[in-house]
């Protein structure tokens, strides 16, 4: 379906910005801000968890087997 959309300038240009930044489409960007709005409306809102959780001066460094990760996360 197609529709149309009356967006202020401003907003319309920080989407087209950020559709770049993505490396997507505009559409693109739209489409998935009204898709997690819609999640949000039927209560099955999502998170998303940017990498690396946690920052390190020295990234890659650390070098833990399982079984110590398991012992940490106990």
């Amino acid at each position: 379906m197609r529709t149309t959309l009356e967006l202020p300038d401003t907003l319309f240009r920080e989407l087209k910005s950020v559709a770049a930044q993505r490396g997507t489409t505009l559409k693109n960007v739209i489409r998935a801000a009204i898709e997690v709005e819609m999640q949000k409306a039927q209560g099955k809102e999502t998170h998303r968890v940017k990498f690396p959780i946690l920052s390190s001066k020295n990234p890659g460094s650390l070098n833990l087997t399982n079984a110590e990760i398991d012992d940490l996360l106990a």
